[in-house]
């Protein structure tokens, strides 16, 4: 009986003791990660404000390739995968480089200031990736709690610059194996998130909160109508990841030279700017998305910034596909929701969620990212436009070191990464 006693005991205070540890971790990572995420945060606002005041600007975007260009062979570190390096890392052995967190940081703010259409959660993921790793080694952790540290620091870079701190959270601990979850990094990823959120508003950081204008209850019509819109979302969301692939492919086999490359890559950008007459698919275009949501996007906005994101990333520039793929889901949604019956706006959110659901493969963030952009008033809408979208967008996705673990349709365990056509 005392043995009893004292074995649960120990095991109440190994438990406590592990928590306390994980607290402090998951708060230093944030503390640190946010740091950084805010600087990044207001480079980022400032180059978009320079080019929006400067609209001849986006004219440099090819000189700013090549300084990407140079940068990253000047260090060495041109066999970088981005994000994806940061998801092997998850699977096997860490191999980032504190360079990492330079480069990407200021590459980002390159493309971004030159118009490049690219998003910040690319950069996000590995700047924190990259930071949380250096935390590991400063701290001399074993390896498999360094794998921790690093979900938590891209936990804490997401939720910095997005201001969705839940999101961040499970996005880190779901996005390197669909289908399983790292539990074990739970309390040190919504500990990082939170603080560096925390730490991000204390700067200044703004928050990304958008209004739904929906006065439609949700009934079994409303809800199939739902399910109708976000399937053909599924469909866009392949569609973008079919033409990242597809661009990447062309653009690597006809212009094998980096230099050569991210310029023609810019100077494509900029006559497909002048041939829109637009700027609108420049950069983030967080602006289209607020308008969507609002209720108003041209038809043709989706494909266009499904073009213009594919010739950048393929190009060479950095960033990050995931704003991209809520600038398409708003349009596409907005625009499509008339075909079904839905109100325009509540059609605009749908989009985005679906889309980013297609894309990640990533079905619990998904949903926490409805939440938090907004609100709950619209759940049940978001829940199965989340079900519907991740389960016919198939094992397409952004990342190809993301590993499918479980099947979507059935419960069996596959192992697999995601599909490339045009590898």
């Amino acid at each position: 009986m005392k043995e009893t006693i004292k074995a649960n005991l120990t095991a109440v205070l190994h438990s406590a003791g592990q928590y306390i540890r994980w607290l402090a971790l998951g708060g230093l990572t944030g503390a640190v990660v946010g740091l950084v995420s805010s600087l990044f945060s207001w480079c980022l606002v400032n180059a978009t404000a320079l080019r929006s005041a400067f609209p001849w600007v986006f004219l440099t975007l090819p000189l700013g390739g090549l300084v990407i260009v140079f940068l990253y062979r000047a260090l060495h570190y041109e066999s970088n995968r981005g994000t994806d390096s940061i998801i092997e890392s998850l699977h096997g052995d860490i191999h980032l480089s504190p360079k990492m967190t330079f480069l990407i940081f200021v590459s980002t703010v390159i493309t971004l200031f030159g118009g490049g259409s690219v998003g910040r959660e690319s950069a996000a993921l590995q700047i924190g990736g990259s930071l949380g790793k250096s935390l590991g080694d400063l701290l001399r952790l074993k390896q498999e709690d360094k794998k921790i540290i690093l979900m938590s620091g891209m936990a804490a870079a997401f939720s910095a610059l997005f201001g969705t701190p839940m999101t961040a959270s499970f996005f880190a601990m779901e996005v390197a194996s669909v289908g399983s979850m790292y539990y074990a990094a739970l309390v040190p990823c919504i500990c990082a998130a939170l603080v560096s959120r925390q730490v991000a508003v204390t700067l200044g950081v703004p928050e990304e909160i958008f209004h739904v204008s929906n006065d439609m209850a949700f009934t079994l019509p409303s809800g199939l109508r739902a399910i109708l819109l976000a399937g053909c979302c599924a469909v866009v969301s392949i569609l973008f990841c079919l033409s990242l692939q597809l661009f990447h492919k062309l653009m690597h086999r006809f212009l094998p030279n980096s230099y050569i490359r991210i310029a023609a890559g810019g100077v494509l950008i900029i006559l497909l700017t002048l041939l829109c007459g637009s700027q609108d698919y420049l950069g983030t275009g967080m602006n289209i998305i607020e308008r969507a949501v609002e209720g108003q996007a041209l038809p043709w906005a989706f494909l266009l910034k499904i073009l213009f994101t594919s010739v950048t990333i393929a190009a060479g520039y950095r960033g990050g596909e995931i704003v991209p793929s809520l600038f398409i889901g708003a349009t596409f949604g907005c625009c499509a929701a008339g075909l079904f019956g839905l109100p325009a706006s509540l059609g605009a959110s749908i989009g985005m969620v679906s889309l980013f659901c297609g894309v990640t493969n990533c079905p619990m963030a998904s949903l926490l990212i409805a939440f938090e952009l907004f609100g709950f008033s619209d759940a049940y809408y978001y829940l199965i436009a989340v079900a519907t979208s991740y389960m016919l967008s198939g094992y397409f996705g952004l990342y190809h070191a993301q590993r499918i673990t479980y099947s979507k349709y059935e419960n069996r365990f596959i192992d697999r990464y995601t599909d490339s056509w045009f590898s």
